[in-house]
């Protein structure tokens, strides 16, 4: 059994524990992040079962679409320049990033399918994550109706890196909160169903809290 396996393992035993704990009934998706390892890795982790990968550069993604043939679901989860939409946006099935109306704009220009995307949504207020404030992000998915190619799947967010559990639960719970605001929009191309939160230090309490997308790397690949 290769480590990836173990620690895979490990990670889908721990969230059916925190589902268990609240009861909750969502599937729960796990991204292998696999930014910081290279394409045998990568592979590695696909063999393992890992149908959902996770990469923040153009120059990451691409290399590993050139080497790897597997049929999984590719997650851009970096911030994305607009400049670069068009060497991405047809590559990739979910954008963990949209926060922008000029991203937007660029996406429906150069995309020639659907894009899947999360608005980022900068709960905690930190000056060091991008990401919409809760007043934005509400004014903003209104504004996305006019783009037929994009269609809002959720909310993204990064809770601090703290040991204050109440800090990082509070953060998920302000971010479940909005999700379920937005849906009851009933805008037809923002169904905002998923939440993507929680990362290898803190998708426990993310899943508490609805995860249906936790991004892991350090705990499962790294």
């Amino acid at each position: 059994m290769t480590k990836i396996i173990e620690n895979l393992k490990q990670i889908q035993h721990q969230i059916e524990i925190a589902k268990q704990r609240v009861n909750a009934q969502q599937t729960v998706e796990i991204i292998a992040v696999t930014k910081e390892v290279d394409v045998n890795r990568t592979e590695e982790a696909i063999e393992a079962g890992l149908i959902h990968l996770g990469e923040n550069r153009p120059e990451g993604l691409l290399n590993k679409l050139d080497s790897i043939n597997s049929a999984v679901s590719w997650h851009y989860i970096g911030s994305l320049q607009t400049r670069k939409v068009k060497q991405v946006i047809d590559q990739i099935d979910y954008l963990h990033s949209l926060d922008r109306l000029s991203l937007a704009e660029e996406i429906e220009k150069r995309a020639t399918k659907r894009v899947k995307c999360f608005v980022q949504v900068n709960v905690s207020g930190e000056e060091s994550k991008h990401g919409l404030t809760r007043e934005q992000a509400l004014d903003f998915v209104k504004q996305l109706e006019q783009f037929p190619k994009i269609e809002v799947v959720g909310l993204m967010t990064m809770a601090p890196f703290t040991e204050d559990e109440t800090m990082i639960r509070q953060v998920f719970k302000q971010l479940k909160q909005l999700q379920q605001e937005v849906s009851q929009l009933n805008i037809p191309n923002v169904p905002c169903t998923e939440l993507s939160m929680g990362m290898s230090n803190d998708y426990e309490i993310a899943v508490e809290e609805g995860a249906t997308f936790v991004r892991i790397g350090t705990a499962l690949v790294g």
